[in-house]
């Protein structure tokens, strides 16, 4: 792991964000149509986002996409750490944070409805309503946890 008075590698960083304003370019110059624009868009947008960046960078199915650029066990999710330096040093930091992960994954979804409307709006509703799922397991649980200690009392 990397020493904490060690300089954070900020080439890799610039490098990252070059490619990924490039990106956008690209799509921009390339798009069949604008980005999502209504509010319903944007909350689908934003729920699969969510479940995108919360699989990509926490859960098992997607450890081998972290796997080359962390320290600990990929499968784990929490207990990774970005290992190694410079280029590899900064993805891990990236595919180990949710948020981070977030804006890519936002990127990659309202691009995918830019240059293949039907795919990315499949791809986009498929997630938010994964997201919608994990949501409403959450409260279920939380429900039925509330409701057996009310019913344990006195």
């Amino acid at each position: 792991m990397n020493e904490p008075d060690e300089r954070p590698p900020y080439g890799a960083y610039a490098a990252i964000l070059g490619t990924f304003v490039a990106g956008l370019g690209v799509v921009a110059a390339a798009a069949r149509r604008s980005p999502p624009a209504t509010a319903l868009e944007l909350v689908a947008l934003s729920a699969a986002t969510f479940k995108a960046s919360r699989t990509l960078s926490r859960e098992k199915v997607a450890s081998f996409v972290r796997q080359p650029f962390v320290e600990g066990e990929a499968e784990l999710g929490e207990h990774e750490r970005p290992a190694g330096e410079s280029v590899q040093r900064a993805i891990g930091e990236l595919v180990t944070c949710p948020r981070c992960v977030g804006t890519w994954s936002a990127a990659a979804l309202a691009s995918s409805q830019m240059l293949a409307p039907r795919f990315g709006r499949v791809l986009t509703w498929t997630l938010a309503a994964g997201a919608a799922n994990d949501f409403l397991h959450a409260g279920f649980k939380a429900l039925c946890a509330k409701t057996n200690e009310l019913e344990e009392r006195p």
